[in-house]
């Protein structure tokens, strides 16, 4: 079968590999759409472990079922997590299922942008969700972002009364404001440095969008905010210069949700004694949990939320560099999906 081994950001290959065989309580997927992510193209988290086959936003049909599992048969249409926990360890037990080491050594093989995957038993088990025939392949693609968009605003606690700042307007800032704003949050403010990115922001749902390389982000936020900072910022870039507008505009008792962070090379300087009277929280949110993978998918098939809206390229497998290089381009792309079988 085909796979799109990931080398460098500039060097993705199409390779041929052996189709996986399965075992008992495992799944062969055929994989019918595999969304690029934008930890993807983050060469400082990806290179380490290169050569690789990544991709982990999918959805396929089940084409083999392993002695043993039940739950699912051929011929059934899927979406497949990556990452599952164990669901017992104190970790889990807590609430923080994304920091449970199960969660970290789990994965399908040999990752989404592939023909077809083998799902593991544990996967099988805890990640597997079936899909109703109203959610098309493309759209399940989203169930994993959108569930980490969900867990992000659980812990840093969006609520409809706050005033929520989002740094950056790529798909995961926009996925921010969709949930936002069907959540009825009050105001949303976004920026970006694509004037694109920024008329899209606005589409979905921003009530104001700032561009920071024409205007400072403080003063129209206080212009736009009655005076006040945001209750809540989310960065949804890993920018040195989004770090430092983040703490600069949160208010006092507010949060600060680092969804994307820098490149370690960076070393992040927190004003802690500007926070130290104020009662400010700074969160880190990773991944999804099984029970926001499944909110996910409910809003997805209730279309409270629309994502076809976000799509902006659809490539064959062979087309795989394109795609990496649009995303990590950022400039003209928002969710680029290959399809294996296109």
């Amino acid at each position: 079968m085909r796979v799109g081994v990931y080398y460098s950001n500039n060097d993705v290959r199409v390779e041929e590999v052996e189709k996986p065989k399965i075992g008992p309580g495992e799944l062969l997927v055929k994989v019918m759409a595999s969304g690029i992510c934008g930890t993807d193209v983050l060469e400082w988290y990806r290179l380490k472990n290169a050569p690789r086959v990544l991709g982990h936003e999918i959805s396929g049909e089940v084409v083999e079922v392993g002695q043993g599992s039940n739950e699912f048969k051929k011929g059934d249409r899927v979406f497949a997590s990556h990452h599952v926990p164990c669901n017992s360890c104190r970790y889990c037990l807590s609430g923080h299922h994304t920091a449970c080491d199960t969660l970290h050594k789990t994965n399908f093989h040999p990752g989404g942008f592939s023909e077809y995957i083998r799902v593991p038993k544990i996967n099988t088990k805890l990640g597997v969700l079936p899909l109703r025939n109203s959610v098309s392949f493309k759209e399940a693609t989203f169930i994993e972002p959108l569930g980490c968009i969900i867990r992000g605003q659980k812990l840093s606690n969006v609520t409809r009364d706050s005033t929520l700042l989002i740094l950056g307007s790529g798909i995961s800032g926009l996925l921010h404001i969709k949930l936002a704003e069907e959540k009825g949050v009050k105001r949303i403010i976004a920026t970006d440095i694509s004037e694109n990115r920024l008329r899209k922001a606005l589409d979905v749902g921003a009530d104001i969008a700032i561009n920071p390389i024409k205007d400072n982000v403080k003063e129209k936020l206080l212009q736009f905010n009655d005076n006040h900072l945001a209750d809540r910022v989310i960065l949804c870039t890993g920018s040195e210069a989004a770090v430092k507008q983040a703490f600069q505009c949160v208010e006092r008792g507010g949060n600060i949700l680092f969804f994307a962070v820098p490149d370690p090379q960076i070393k992040t300087e927190v004003p802690i004694t500007e926070f130290w009277r104020n009662e400010i929280t700074i969160t880190t949110s990773y991944g999804a949990s099984p029970d926001d993978l499944l909110e996910a998918l409910s809003i997805i098939e209730k279309k409270e939320i629309q994502v076809n809206d976000l799509i902006t390229h659809i490539l064959p497998l062979d087309e795989i560099q394109t795609g990496f290089k649009l995303v990590a381009e950022a400039k003209d792309s928002l969710k680029v999906i290959i399809e294996p079988f296109l």
